[in-house]
């Protein structure tokens, strides 16, 4: 999909937003909701997106919107460095599928990494055990402040 197009309401994080799906919740405030990427690049690969947006992309995103997502990605990341202490953080966006974008509702990704742990690729590798993702968002949450 290019940069440009209409909003699916469908997509899986659109479902996951009205409850349709299910989700390993890690954060929710009146802005954002943050979760745990099913398909995890790095152990506590997490996800922040907008709950109140249309937006397919960064570059769709209203100004004002975009400002609450970003402080809601830094307190998520904050949180995910307390619980799993890595040696460094990834905080990722993808524009377009040639850019990496699979799900076309806005989000940001936080990734984990460690010294010396290969990171998997974006959207390839297999699908996490739903329980462990449950405990790592526990983790994750108590950490939020």
């Amino acid at each position: 999909m290019s940069l440009d197009g209409t909003y699916d309401g469908g997509n899986i994080f659109a479902k996951i937003l009205r409850g349709e799906m299910p989700a390993a919740r890690v954060f929710e405030d009146d802005h954002v909701l943050a979760f745990m990427d099913v398909f995890p690049q790095a152990r506590g690969h997490t996800l922040v997106i907008p709950k109140h947006s249309a937006a397919r992309n960064l570059l769709d995103e209203d100004p004002a919107v975009l400002s609450q997502v970003i402080l809601g990605v830094q307190r998520v990341a904050r949180a995910v460095r307390a619980a799993l202490n890595p040696d460094g953080i990834v905080v990722t966006q993808f524009n377009g599928a040639p850019a990496g974008q699979t799900v076309y509702h806005l989000h940001f990704h936080i990734i984990p990494r460690w010294e010396g742990v290969a990171l998997g690729r974006h959207a390839a590798g297999g699908m996490a055990d739903p329980a462990e993702l449950k405990v790592l968002a526990e983790q994750i949450a108590a950490q939020i402040s």
